[in-house]
């Protein structure tokens, strides 16, 4: 982070995001990485595709997160921010499906949602967005998908609205908690959501509301029966300062390569080795 730069990236910053672009297909298949195909997210795609899978893989989701950019947390993190790091993103995809998340109250009412998607689809080039949250976003939801957006819902572990919640807990451990979600979960689809993210939850709550639903779910702490895993990348490499959240493992350990980490991670998902239930919450 530099404060001076136009973009406010120092130079070990701007040398990190040319290495990415550079090695963009090794990269690719982190992100949003692998579904089982009898589950579709659209027609044509057998799998929920921010670089994904790999580029010769048969499908790829690219999901542009809020990035922080020395700022304190996501939540301050603006829409043209979001809209400048979708468009570079948009220019370096080649295939994939490319899905941006809708910044903090970007969403707080139907109307900023219809304004928030538009800037992202036609300046930044998006073409899923995702949003968090249950009831209270469902008039946004529909209205959304019924303008001819693609729609990622979120629920559990909610990043905008941890003050909220007191903190990056695991959500969904009281009976109430959990009926609630499922419910949501259900009335989230019937709006029109395509995809649904699992964060932080118990692994038979996921379960229950991966096979209640036909959509596709991606689990990020959420046990090993959901659709798809997700995790992110400094986490993968080993690279997250602090104390790590349970569901996070090191691949690079034992790698030689960032290339032979992100193959490990791609192979232990789709094997079923990853996540353990050492990973998993109860």
């Amino acid at each position: 982070f530099s404060p001076t730069d136009e973009n406010h990236l120092s130079d070990i910053g701007k040398g990190f995001i040319a290495g990415q672009l550079r090695h963009m297909r090794e990269i690719s298949s982190v992100l949003n990485q692998w579904v089982n195909s009898y589950k579709r997210l659209v027609p044509g795609f057998e799998a929920p595709i921010h670089i994904s899978w790999a580029h010769r893989n048969r499908t790829a989701l690219i999901r542009v997160p809020l990035y922080i950019q020395g700022k304190e947390s996501t939540l301050q993190v603006t829409v043209d921010e979001m809209v400048y790091h979708t468009a570079c993103v948009a220019r370096a995809r080649q295939r994939c499906l490319l899905m941006a998340d809708m910044p903090f109250l970007s969403y707080a009412s139907v109307e900023r949602a219809i304004e928030t998607a538009e800037a992202l689809i036609q300046q930044g080039g998006a073409q899923m967005v995702k949003l968090e949250g249950g009831g209270q976003q469902l008039a946004a939801v529909h209205a959304l998908t019924e303008n001819g957006v693609a729609v990622c819902a979120h629920l559990g572990l909610q990043p905008q609205s941890v003050h909220k919640l007191g903190g990056y807990l695991v959500q969904g451990r009281n009976q109430q908690q959990a009926d609630e979600m499922l419910r949501d979960a259900m009335n989230l689809q019937n709006a029109g959501a395509q995809l649904l993210v699992l964060e932080c939850v118990p692994q038979i709550l996921a379960t229950e509301i991966t096979r209640a639903l036909d959509i596709p779910v991606i689990g990020i702490g959420a046990g090993r029966e959901t659709d798809a895993q997700v995790l992110v990348l400094q986490d993968i490499l080993g690279i997250t300062p602090g104390k790590l959240p349970k569901f996070v493992h090191n691949f690079m350990e034992d790698a030689d390569t960032i290339e032979e980490a992100i193959r490990r991670y791609v192979k232990a998902v789709k094997s079923g080795s990853f996540p353990t239930a050492d990973h998993c919450f109860t």
